[in-house]
């Protein structure tokens, strides 16, 4: 067998969808989470999704607080 099929049969697919990536990146935003349920998004959800969410959330954020901050001044 060749690498390149050892290496694909080693990895698992994750087939996680953006709504439980978002909900992950909610949950780690406020630091609340039950071990079992981490451990579970650590299996199911997509890293790719969860770098994006995870960057449109603190860019949402920062544009909230830029706001905030504006509206007040």
């Amino acid at each position: 067998m060749n690498d390149g099929a050892m290496r694909d049969a080693a990895a698992p697919r994750r087939k996680g969808s953006v709504g439980r990536s978002v909900r992950a990146v909610a949950w780690s935003f406020i630091g609340l989470r039950k071990g079992s349920e981490y451990r579970s998004d650590l299996e199911k959800v997509n890293p790719l999704h969860v770098i994006g969410v995870g960057l449109a959330a603190v860019f949402a954020l920062v544009a909230f607080l830029m706001a905030l901050v504006h509206w007040i001044v």
